[in-house]
């Protein structure tokens, strides 16, 4: 965190215009449809069998992509849904980890940001540290 001054989350929710809040939030709600329609389609999902062995492989690899495509997706939903109840509760546009300001650009650019970039790079390192003491540990394991 740098020394300079940055307005607070307080200052933020009043200087955050109602017709910004209301872009916002229908950018929000319209990526959620999205999403939601999105993952009612879990075509890829299902498990298809075939009597070639290359075919049972490829199927296999195709449906971890599709689980993985709806985990992502999922995940999104929940941050855009978080989003519109910080919209609806005062506090969009405030980092949830030190109440400051998040940037203008930063929403316009993800609009569901919960963090500043400075708190959100730190959650990114410290799930990399951990994502990577978990590797070694299971490495140490075997």
């Amino acid at each position: 965190m740098s020394g300079e001054s940055r307005p607070t989350g307080e200052g933020m929710a009043m200087k955050m215009a109602h017709t910004e809040m209301g872009g916002f939030q229908e950018i929000l709600e319209r990526t959620a449809a999205e999403l939601a329609q999105v993952l009612r389609a879990r075509d890829g999902i299902a498990i298809e069998k075939s009597a070639d062995q290359m075919d049972e492989v490829q199927y296999a690899s195709e449906r971890e992509l599709a689980i993985r495509n709806a985990d992502r997706e999922s995940t999104l939903l929940r941050q855009v849904r978080a989003a519109l109840r910080r919209i609806h509760d005062g506090s969009f546009g405030v980092c949830v980890e030190c109440e400051y300001e998040i940037s203008p650009k930063r929403l316009l650019a993800v609009p569901w940001a919960s963090r500043c970039i400075e708190c959100q790079d730190a959650a990114d390192r410290d799930q990399q540290e951990n994502t990577e003491s978990f590797s070694e540990t299971i490495a140490d394991a075997a």
